[in-house]
Order: C-alpha cells, then structure tokens, then sequence
C-alpha cells in the first residue's frame, strides 16, 4: 500500500510518519498492493485532527477523528475504517470482483470566502445507486451524486431522517 502523509500548517515529525507507516501494515490484508492511504494532520483549538482515506479498486474508506493525539486519533482512525470493512464485507467482495474504477475526489477549500465555502470537484462514476449508497455510507457521507448506470444521468442518493434512503434524478 502507498502511503501519502500531509500535514496543514504544520511539519510532520519523522516519529509520527514511522507510526503511521507501521499502523497502516495492518491494512496489507485487506488490499491489493494498488491500495492508496491518504493521511492529513492538522491542529484544532484544543484537539489534534487526522483524515484517514484509503483508495482501494475505485472504492473509498474515510475515517476523520478529533483527539488529544494524533496517536489516539489514529489508532481510532483505524478502528473505523476496520469496522466499515467488517460491517459491508460481504457486498465489498462482489464489488471488489466487479472491479470499479479508479478515481479520488479532489478537494479544493476557499479561505477568502464570508461563508468559507469548501469545495470538491471530482469524477462522476458510472453506478447503480445500491452501489452509490455503499460508498456514501463508506465515506460516513449524508449524500453522494453519481452518475446512474442505468439512465446516464447525474444523481444523488441521501439517507433520509426515517432510516431509509432517496434517490434525486433530473428531470428530463
């Protein structure tokens, strides 16, 4: 697996990046050697913040935590992404075989906005919206547009206050 380490506004220490290398070993097991984990430190107020995302066949794991440590928030970083992988196992199997394709959201934040608006731009996929769902709930998201395998159009789906879910096509 191919680690990238990032640090916002700060320098990361050489011990730090040795554990974060030497924690992420764990994730040898479950992905292909193409696997791609993205790790972004940053200081808050009174907490330390890590994003933990792992690119895998076209699919994402995220995991973003608030800690005294960054140690701590690692080791819970981890933790989450484990249990996204235990709780979806099987339905990440059959897509895992289907092979997706491979593509990682770009982010882009704008400072200077009143609002600060942060925005992301990134490549539609083509997918069911079942397919979509699983990655929104991957991402830990409360919607994720796609593109719709089976009209071509753009789409959302979003989890709904009741438990279930909604999909958000165009009208044509």
């Amino acid at each position: 697996m191919k680690i990238n380490i990032i640090g916002r506004r700060m320098e990361v220490e050489e011990k730090l990046r040795e554990r974060i290398f030497r924690k992420l070993e764990k994730f040898d097991r479950y992905f292909k050697d193409d696997a791609v984990a993205y790790v972004t430190l940053s200081h808050e107020k009174n907490a330390e913040r890590l994003e933990l995302t792992v690119s895998s066949n076209g699919t994402l794991y995220r995991s973003e935590e608030r800690d005294v440590t960054f140690a701590n928030a690692l080791d819970t970083a981890i933790d989450t992404i484990e249990r996204q992988i235990r709780k979806n196992k099987t339905r990440l199997e059959k897509r895992l075989r289907e092979g997706a394709l491979k593509d990682l959201p770009v982010e882009a934040a704008e400072e200077d906005e009143p609002f600060r608006i942060r925005e992301k731009t990134f490549v539609l996929k083509p997918m069911s919206p079942e397919e979509a769902i699983l990655q929104m709930n991957l991402l830990g998201h409360e919607f994720y547009m796609f593109l719709n395998s089976d009209t071509g159009a753009d789409a959302v789906v979003y989890k709904r206050r009741d438990g279930g879910y909604g999909l958000i096509l165009p009208e044509k």
